[in-house]
C-alpha cells in the first residue's frame, strides 16, 4: 500500500470517534455547502460528497435534510472556514481547520489552548508550506475493472496515487483536481463512500512516546473546540497508531 492509504487508515478511525462531534462537523460543512451552491445536491458536488460522507457515518437521513433544509433558511448559521496555523510542542507544526461565526472568539480560544499546551500559534503562511492540500476519495471497487486501466484515466483527472485493498479504493490526488475526480467516478458508476479534504505534510518528525504524549494534548482540547473542524500535523504517528 502507499503512502495516501497509510496515512488516510492510520487518521480516520481515530478523528472518526465521536459520533456526535462528526454530526455537528458534518452538519457545518452542510450549511456552508449549501449556502455556496445551493441547496439541490445534483447540482451541488459538494453537497453530494458531504452526503455521503454523512452515510459513511451513520449520520441518519432525515438528520440530513433537516440540516439542509435549516442552512437554506434566511436566519441559517453563516459560518465562515478559517485556517490557523502554529506550532505544537517539540516543533512539531500545526493546521487548525475551523467552521466559525465569531472568528474573534476563536482566535482567542485556540492561542489559550496553544499557550496552555506549550506551543504558540502563529500568523497566516507560518507552518502552511510545509502541507499539501489534498483530496482523498474512499470508493467500492467495481468487478471486472482493472486498476491500471482505471489508474490511467484517473491520472487524467488530476489522480496522483491509488491504491486498494479488499474493502475500498482510496484515490488521491491535489485539492484542486477534487472536482475533476469526483465528476469521473459519478460519470462511470463508481460509489464513493466518503471522500476528505485534508492538509497532508510533505514530511514527517518522529517524537517519542512521551513527546507524542504532549503534541497529542495539545490536539486533543482543539479538537473538543465547537469552532474546530480538523487538525492536521506532521507528526509521525506511533506504532499504536498504525494498522
Amino acid at each position: 500500500m502507499g503512502r495516501a492509504f497509510e496515512y488516510r487508515k492510520a487518521r480516520k478511525l481515530k478523528r472518526w470517534g465521536s459520533m456526535s462531534r462528526t454530526f455537528t462537523k458534518i452538519g457545518k460543512e452542510i450549511t456552508m455547502a449549501v449556502k455556496a451552491g445551493g441547496p439541490d445536491p445534483t447540482a451541488n458536488s459538494r453537497l453530494r460528497a458531504l452526503m455521503a460522507n454523512a452515510k459513511a457515518a451513520n449520520m441518519p437521513k432525515d438528520t440530513v435534510e433537516r440540516a439542509i433544509k435549516k442552512a437554506s433558511e434566511k436566519d441559517a448559521g453563516d459560518y465562515k472556514e478559517v485556517i490557523y496555523e502554529g506550532f505544537a510542542p517539540h516543533g512539531i507544526a500545526v493546521l487548525v481547520e475551523t467552521a466559525t461565526d465569531n472568528t474573534t472568539r476563536t482566535v482567542a480560544n485556540l492561542r489559550n489552548y496553544f499557550n496552555k499546551k506549550g506551543g504558540n500559534l502563529g500568523n497566516s503562511g507560518t507552518v502552511a508550506f510545509l502541507f499539501s492540500h489534498k483530496c482523498y476519495f474512499h470508493v467500492t471497487p467495481k468487478d471486472g475493472i482493472s486498476l491500471d486501466d482505471l489508474e490511467l484515466e484517473l491520472i487524467d483527472c488530476g489522480a496522483e496515487e491509488i491504491d486498494q485493498d479488499e474493502e475500498e479504493l482510496l484515490i488521491a490526488g491535489a485539492f484542486e483536481s477534487n472536482g475533476d475526480i469526483q465528476k469521473y467516478l459519478e460519470d462511470n458508476g463508481f460509489e464513493i463512500k466518503s471522500s476528505e479534504l485534508v492538509y497532508e505534510p510533505s514530511e514527517y518528525k518522529e517524537l517519542s512516546a512521551e513527546e507524542r504524549a504532549e503534541v497529542e494534548a495539545l490536539i486533543e482540547v482543539l479538537e473538543e473546540d465547537d469552532d474546530v473542524q480538523n487538525v492536521f500535523t506532521n507528526m509521525q504517528a506511533g506504532d499504536d497508531e498504525e494498522e
